[in-house]
């Protein structure tokens, strides 16, 4: 089990918030060498899929698309 546990519920209806435990587990995290996972859970699901994940775009933080393949890339385990 990763020592930071980060979960999700939030969908794409609000792309900023749905971006966020990402970029805390990529920028943040992974980052410091922390060892980290994230779960999804409820509308979060959602964002797994190649056609949502590449269209969610908050305010002030990478594309969903950017962090979810920066996590892959560093081996960092999901949860669903």
């Amino acid at each position: 089990m990763p020592k930071l546990f980060i979960s999700t519920t939030v969908g794409r209806e609000d792309p900023t918030r749905a971006s966020i435990p990402f970029h805390i587990a990529l920028n943040g995290a992974s980052a410091t060498g922390t060892e980290c996972g994230v779960a999804f859970a409820g509308d979060a699901t959602e964002l797994l899929r190649p056609d949502v994940g590449e269209t969610v775009r908050g305010v002030g933080v990478p594309p969903l698309k950017v962090l979810l393949e920066g996590l892959i890339a560093k081996g960092v385990p999901f949860y669903v």
